[in-house]
């Protein structure tokens, strides 16, 4: 089977806020690993090329990555696409939509804490250079956990504002926290997202779900070594496979906790 690193970055930065510092790679360790990726072969392609190989057999190239980025920081404007353009590498940018600054509200309505975010006028300046934009929801939500008729905003409505704003149609979708089920993937499909990505901590393949791809976190504290073994096809396991039964348990009491009113937080 082939194995495909689909890369999942949030911030890049130097002095992100505490809440989402976890989770961000500082500038220069990005640029190096961007460097090892073109050092090592690896040719990385639209997420697009990708959803081909699973919905159609469409042929991939030996040594493939896929790079995304989730939530929308500002630094993606700055500091990230100047670097993807130098090397005219393609990436999908997953949108909270609630989290995008707009006049007078800098934090946006979104359950992320405050940070640095991109503007409208931003995503569409990274869309008209050839960013793909995907959705990311409205408010940043474990939809699994969320009761049906909170899903409509947070599935559907942040696809209709993307479209809004931008003048096209948006096709990919990831889900906050990478948390699904079947009624949420339910709820995707039919609102006309052609696919979707989860976390899973994994690599991704022809053979994965389309509306569940596998992708891998690159943390704040992943190690070179780690990068590497990703960018050369080790280290993790490839998709698909089955949930684990610990994935279900922590399911589970994420419901509960929400329906007491005491959600399990996250970044």
């Amino acid at each position: 089977m082939t194995s495909v690193p689909v890369f999942l970055y949030h911030a890049i930065a130097d002095d992100p806020p505490s809440w989402i510092a976890p989770f961000t790679v500082a500038p220069r360790v990005f640029v190096d690993q961007l460097d090892r990726l073109a050092g090592s072969g690896c040719t990385v392609i639209p997420l697009g090329t990708l959803i081909d190989a699973m919905r159609n057999g469409a042929s991939l190239p030996s040594r493939a990555a896929v790079l995304t980025f989730d939530d929308g920081f500002a630094d993606f404007h700055r500091t990230v696409f100047p670097e993807l353009a130098a090397r005219d590498l393609p990436a999908t940018l997953y949108i909270t939509t609630g989290a995008v600054r707009t006049p007078g509200r800098v934090t946006g309505e979104s359950l992320l804490p405050p940070a640095d975010m991109l503007t409208w006028r931003q995503v569409g300046e990274l869309d008209d250079a050839g960013v793909e934009i995907g959705g990311h929801s409205r408010t940043h939500p474990q939809l699994d956990t969320l009761p049906e008729h909170m899903l409509h905003e947070e599935i559907e409505g942040c696809r209709r504002t993307l479209e809004d704003v931008l003048g096209h149609t948006v096709g990919t979708y990831a889900y906050p926290h990478g948390y699904s089920d079947r009624r949420v993937r339910r709820r995707v499909r039919e609102a006309g997202w052609i696919s979707s990505c989860a976390v899973a901590n994994a690599f991704s393949s022809p053979d994965d779900d389309p509306l569940r791809i596998a992708r891998l976190t690159v943390r704040a504290d992943t190690a070179t070594d780690v990068f590497q073994h990703w960018v050369d096809g080790r280290g993790a396991r490839t998709a698909p496979f089955r949930e684990r039964p610990q994935t279900t348990v922590w399911r589970l009491y994420r419901r509960t906790r929400a329906r007491l009113g005491s959600p399990v937080g996250g970044p």
